[in-house]
């Protein structure tokens, strides 16, 4: 599935995923993401793992069993070749569209170009498809009854990694907010929630990031979208002690040019009036003797 190299163009790998712990206001330059954006980055994520969480290769195929229909995608500017069943693939609303119409390539049915996808990304979708879930996967911890993101501690690999260089942008991006938006775009509801839900999990990132995040956000959900955008506004009322003093957050409001500011003006004037609400409302409840 996760596939061969298409050549001659030269490969190219992006970032590994990041340790979590619960949500923290802080960003702190120590503890935030910090790398070349231009460097070359091993390839992470073994074909092979899997736990016994893991829905089996069949989960997602509308008859329970695979067909030997297999569909060659070429994702990305280097053209790396990914390969995956019609039956996998069928789940998403966008490829059984895509697999009928102008996508594929007039010279090869089973051939679908994706030039504006990151193959990080698109391997992770890929990995949700055949497994249910994208690495590091979502654990349950039945002590404290919450939600983690797993612990992999591999030689080669950073354990504070939790965005990814995106071409469109030429920049680091949350790699769980790219993912809710192409789960977006390909219909996939259910790996929006995922993503969602790690990404609430993730803690210590820069405030150039979280922006840079949110304005993607916006640029790829629609509007109806309750979902990405209400965490990120969250985020920000939440730390807003931080973003107060963030040169970004100023640069970035002043430049403008997206719906983001102005949802967050008004976010903020619900959470200011629901305060003033709360501290005005007479406690009605008790009696007095």
């Amino acid at each position: 599935m996760f596939g061969r190299r298409f050549e001659p163009p030269a490969s190219k790998s992006f970032s590994k995923t990041s340790k979590v712990n619960k949500s923290s206001s802080s960003f702190s330059k120590s503890s935030g993401v910090s790398k070349s954006r231009h460097e070359p980055r091993q390839h992470r994520r073994p074909a092979t793992s899997s736990s016994s969480n893991v829905p089996n290769q069949t989960a997602l195929s509308p008859t329970g069993t695979l067909t030997p229909s297999i569909v060659t995608l070429v994702i990305g500017k280097d053209q790396r070749i990914f390969a995956a069943h019609e039956d996998v693939l069928c789940a998403s609303p966008w490829f059984q569209q895509a697999l009928s119409d102008q996508y594929m390539d007039p010279q090869n049915s089973k051939r679908i170009h994706l030039p504006d996808e990151e193959p990080e990304i698109f391997s992770s979708v890929l990995e949700y498809l055949y497994k249910g879930d994208y690495y590091p996967r979502l654990v349950h911890n039945k002590r404290r009854n919450s939600w983690e993101i797993e612990q992999i501690e591999e030689e080669g690999r950073s354990s504070n990694e939790s965005t990814v260089y995106h071409h469109a942008i030429d920049g680091d991006i949350l790699k769980d907010t790219v993912i809710y938006c192409t789960a977006e775009k390909y219909g996939l509801e259910e790996l929006k929630r995922v993503a969602l839900r790690k990404q609430g999990l993730q803690s210590g990132i820069q405030c150039s990031t979280i922006l840079t995040s949110a304005r993607y956000a916006y640029a790829n959900t629609p509007d109806t979208d309750s979902k990405l955008r209400a965490h990120y506004l969250a985020l920000i009322i939440r730390s807003r002690s931080t973003f107060k003093r963030s040169g970004t957050m100023q640069l970035e409001m002043f430049n403008g040019g997206t719906q983001l500011f102005f949802d967050l003006f008004v976010a903020l004037c619900n959470h200011v009036d629901d305060i003033s609400s709360a501290q005005n409302t007479p406690r009605s409840n008790r009696h007095f003797f």
